[in-house]
């Protein structure tokens, strides 16, 4: 979903390509709110009937001039929802983006709509990636989270079809208590589909997904070592709302003492990967990295009706599209270059891997209603308040 994918979820180092003080490199646009699934976490919780205000045509294209306005290389804009394939205009705007030479990628429902036809228009259209999104390794966990009987099968499907008409696809995986212990399955599949990229959302409680059971902060630490042992897998690994994995990484490549002290819920799930796919080939590195984004450095969201917020699950009303300019709301933003500056509250503000991390400014916000609180899903964070 970018010029180069491996930005996706934040883990493009922060000198890579771009000041992230000066533009993003994603430009997340929710195209609608409309959605025929019913996920319990959905952010949006999307309904089946597009809301009143959308953002028209004309003002998607003019949306795509000012992303342009940036500067070379252009942020990638992330069509999401909702599902974009509920907008009748979606491939109008593909097309003007396609023209206007910004890189873009789209992540839709799995749904009825995502037809053959319509993946092959997709790839016809020139999307760098298509995201879709698996959170159970079997219908039973899979289709409860997302609300639709027959989701997984159809899944499974859309993956097998994109994959063979040449498309890149992103395998996403939303993290909760439900289904976490089945990661290592999860793995498995994707990789038996042939899926190189694997992008996990540790659960932030706001729409939907405030009834659900998120992680502990323990459980948390078990899951990111984890996935630091599953990113040796030639899998290309990211994390959302997670990044505290960067300081998880660093640990595990700078202390043996660490990997010695791991949690015995790291060991189930290392256990149940070795089991599934043995140890991974010699030499090979972690596809992790151990800086990155944050929702407001490197990322910007613009919401169905032309809101543009820090990220998708923090609703902080910056300005709007409709009037504002978001190169200057993204560059002069006081909420923002806090974040990027990382005037921090509490035991982010004070931690020693608060450059390459920063805590999730999404969870602090939902629990705080301050987007600088530290990020009580860090198992620091925990340490230091007992």
């Amino acid at each position: 979903m970018a010029t180069h994918f491996d930005v996706l979820g934040g883990f493009l180092p922060r000198d890579l390509f771009m000041n992230f003080s000066n533009k993003p490199v994603l430009v997340f646009w929710e195209t609608t709110r409309a959605c025929r699934l019913s996920c319990l976490h959905c952010r949006a919780s999307a309904i089946t009937e597009s809301l009143p205000g959308e953002l028209s045509t004309e003002e998607g294209y003019k949306l795509i001039n000012a992303v342009r306005l940036f500067g070379k290389p252009y942020p990638t804009i992330i069509f999401t929802g909702g599902d974009p394939l509920m907008r009748k205009d979606l491939f109008e705007l593909l097309r003007y983006a396609s023209k206007s030479g910004v890189s873009f990628a789209i992540s839709p429902a799995v749904t009825a709509l995502l037809t053959k036809d319509a993946l092959a228009r997709l790839r016809e259209a020139r999307i760098a990636s298509l995201s879709v999104s698996l959170d159970g390794s079997s219908p039973e966990v899979h289709d409860a989270i997302r609300g639709q009987p027959g989701t997984f099968e159809r899944t499974i499907e859309t993956i097998s079809n994109a994959l063979r008409i040449g498309t890149k696809v992103q395998v996403n995986t939303a993290i909760m208590k439900r289904n976490f212990r089945d990661l290592p399955d999860i793995l498995h599949l994707i990789r038996g589909l042939g899926v190189d990229t694997w992008e996990l959302f540790f659960l932030v409680k706001v729409g939907r997904g405030k009834c659900l059971e998120d992680l502990s902060p323990e459980e948390n630490e078990s899951v990111c070592n984890f996935l630091y042992e599953a990113s040796h897998y030639d899998l290309t690994v990211r994390c959302v709302e997670a990044p505290f994995i960067r300081r998880v990484v660093k640990q595990r490549k700078e202390s043996e003492r660490y990997w010695n002290n791991l949690a015995a819920g790291y060991q189930t799930l290392h256990s149940r990967l070795v089991e599934l796919e043995g140890y991974p080939r010699p030499g090979s590195v972690s596809t992790l990295a151990t800086t990155g984004t944050l929702d407001g450095d490197g990322i910007i969201f613009v919401g169905y009706d032309g809101t543009i917020s820090p990220g998708g699950l923090i609703p902080i009303n910056l300005g709007n599209v409709r009037k504002d300019d978001i190169v200057d709301l993204y560059q002069n933003s006081k909420t923002l270059k806090d974040i990027r500056e990382r005037k921090f509250n509490g035991r982010c503000g004070i931690c020693e891997f608060k450059e390459i991390c920063g805590g999730s400014r999404a969870r602090a916000f939902s629990l705080s209603g301050d987007p600088l609180s530290s990020d009580p899903a860090c198992i620091l964070t925990e340490t230091a308040a007992s």
